[in-house]
């Protein structure tokens, strides 16, 4: 007869005890349904644990072929404790790199979270129409610089304002150092730099903040973005109020304070090279198929020969602005706009007569023939003629 699942126990310890007495063994087995294998089985438990023996066991193995070692064990939790923000993906594939075949990253999920060493991941609301004013996005490296400042604090000995500026495409940090202020000329020295050393960047992507832009002057221009586009650099600007246009530079922001704030004023520097470092050269990037930056990243096929003593116009007039912001046409003085004091601009008639005023490609706003009178236009407008 089949074993009841209710009464299992004792059918079991019933057939061991009779198991014990009878001489044909195999006939009983028949009698209550299982094989000589299973009836030997109970028998052997039975007479080793006595009833407690009748219980299931777990048939969970007592050991795996694939269960990780010790020494594997290891090296995943230092590699996590060198790099304590980043998830098991990236410690993986970090792993991976430094050892050859990697642990799953099942794994590492479930290593990492043994030891106390995951966070759970903060929900956050998903925003429609999140994308960036113009809809530019990068497709290959330097079509899309990014900066920003991290924000500042004071660590005993002074303001710290970190700049960072970063490659949309790659990722790739070009540039993060502890400024004393956000000044025009101290940020354009930093550009400077960067322009010598990597090349020219189609775009600048910025936010609504000084010194990038200034949200009363024409067009946003500052000294700063007016002399990007001497260079022949297009302007790209989140919307106000809307950090999540240039979301990778408000992620990097938090590693950043975590990681480096509060160090000491003669060390800050060192500190932030050594994290632009392991950004891209160590942290591999989902985006980018587990790659480094430093991997995807090169630099800029159009060359940096300085800035341009003059801006050209074939075809228009060419007036010089002052550092007023004024320019003159038939003996009267008309203002522009301070940001682009210093530069050449270009008047080109139209069929009405009226004037329309360029500053390199970017139409700053149209000269009334008549009255004189300068109105600047509210969206950027650029010439196709240079």
């Amino acid at each position: 007869m089949p074993w009841a699942t209710q009464e299992i126990m004792n059918q079991r310890s019933e057939f061991a005890l009779k198991a014990l007495q009878t001489e044909n063994f195999r006939g009983l087995c028949r009698e209550y349904g299982i094989s000589a294998r299973v009836g030997y089985k109970w028998l052997e438990r039975f007479k080793a644990e006595g009833m407690g023996g009748m219980r299931d066991q777990s048939r969970r193995p007592k050991g795996s072929p694939r269960q990780l070692s010790e020494e594997v064990v290891c090296r995943m939790v230092r590699l996590k404790e060198q790099h304590r923000h980043w998830g098991p993906r990236k410690i993986r594939e970090v792993y991976g790199r430094s050892w050859g075949e990697a642990p799953s990253e099942s794994s590492f999920k479930r290593i990492l979270e043994r030891c106390g060493l995951t966070e759970k991941k903060r929900e956050r609301e998903v925003r429609e129409n999140a994308r960036l004013c113009s809809g530019k996005k990068a497709s290959a490296p330097n079509e899309v610089w990014t900066v920003d400042f991290k924000g500042w604090w004071h660590d005993g000995q002074g303001r710290c304002e970190p700049l960072r500026v970063r490659d949309e495409y790659s990722r790739y940090v070009l540039e993060l150092r502890a400024l004393p202020n956000a000044y025009t000329g101290t940020v354009q020295a930093c550009f400077e730099r960067l322009f010598e050393q990597h090349g020219v960047p189609q775009a600048i992507r910025s936010d609504n903040g000084s010194p990038f832009a200034n949200t009363q002057g024409l067009l946003g221009l500052t000294r700063l973005s007016a002399w990007w586009v001497a260079n022949g650099i297009e302007l790209e600007r989140s919307r106000p109020g809307c950090p999540q246009d240039n979301g990778g530079h408000e992620r990097m922001h938090r590693d950043i304070a975590r990681e480096v704030e509060g160090i000491d004023y003669q060390e800050r520097q060192a500190a932030l090279e050594t994290w632009r470092r392991e950004f891209n050269e160590e942290r591999p990037h989902q985006a980018l198929g587990m790659q480094v930056p430093a991997e995807v990243y090169r630099n800029s096929e159009q060359r940096w020969p300085g800035t341009p003593e003059r801006l050209l116009y074939p075809g228009m007039a060419t007036r010089r602005v002052n550092k007023r912001g004024e320019f003159s046409h038939e003996g009267e003085r008309i203002f522009a706009s301070i940001s682009v004091g210093g530069w050449d601009i270009g008047l080109s008639p139209r069929a009405d007569g009226d004037l329309e005023i360029y500053f390199s490609r970017l139409l700053l706003g149209v000269l009334d023939a008549q009255t004189h009178a300068f109105k600047p236009v509210t969206k950027p407008t650029k010439t196709t003629n240079q």
